[in-house]
């Protein structure tokens, strides 16, 4: 007499129906992400936190001269950086499979303190509460253009910053300008102290003013387009500081 043999679950049983084998691959990927992103515990999960000052955040400048909204596209922000991935398109799927906003803050989090070694953003941009602050409001903002945040107060990057001029008139200061757009982030300048390398070394590179104006409005490569962030006044006062101080 022969003893049935006990059959195995099938790879496919084991995967689960096809319909739902893409959301468990990127539910897998999420949780990989997130044990990656604390470091073995050594960032918390987010708690609580202030939406709203985490807008301010995104949006400000750090003493580092770059801001969250000077790399990242986010509609809610109205930000169009592209220098780091576009967060509105990074998690707005992640929305629509349902995916808790604790989650994707938690992941945030993790980015900012262990980001990409080989990747143009800094580790820590953000620590403490305040990190905690801007991944949450990144979650919940994220793939959401009217998600109701207001920031605390005016961000550094969209303050007009004048000069007094001797006849009482005011212009831009384009070396204020340069650090308030967060172009420190991304480029080396000696003589604004901005160390960055994901763009040209503008000492280097010892641009015109018509190519800096040009290029400051349009984009180009990884650089976005600052027209309609800045004045047509700041982006002609960014471009004769820059060429006049580059490689002196």
């Amino acid at each position: 007499m022969t003893r049935a043999k006990t059959r195995s679950p099938t790879s496919a049983s084991r995967k689960g129906p096809p319909e739902l084998r893409p959301r468990l691959a990127t539910a897998g990927v999420l949780v990989l992400v997130a044990i990656a992103a604390t470091g073995c515990g050594a960032v918390k999960m987010v708690g609580s936190g202030d939406v709203a000052h985490g807008k301010e955040l995104f949006l400000a400048n750090t003493p580092k001269g770059i801001s969250c909204a000077s790399c990242h596209t986010l509609a809610d922000a109205k930000s169009t950086g592209t220098v780091g991935p576009n967060l509105d398109d990074a998690f707005s799927s992640d929305k629509t499979q349902g995916f808790s906003q604790q989650t994707m803050a938690d992941i945030v989090r993790g980015q900012m303190a262990y980001p990409d070694p080989k990747g143009p953003m800094p580790a820590n941009l953000y620590t403490g509460q305040d990190a905690d602050d801007v991944a949450l409001y990144v979650a919940q903002c994220a793939g959401n253009a009217n998600c109701g945040v207001t920031a605390e107060k005016p961000s550094a990057t969209t303050t007009t910053t004048t000069t007094t001029t001797g006849g009482g008139g005011g212009k831009p200061n384009g070396k204020q300008v340069f650090a308030s757009a967060g172009c420190a982030g991304c480029h080396t300048l000696k003589d604004a102290g901005a160390t960055g390398t994901v763009g040209p070394d503008l000492d280097q590179l010892k641009p015109s003013e018509a190519t800096v104006a040009k290029q400051v409005t349009t984009g180009g490569g990884t650089m976005p387009s600052f027209k309609g962030q800045l004045s047509p006044a700041q982006i002609q006062a960014v471009a004769q500081y820059v060429s006049s101080v580059a490689g002196k």
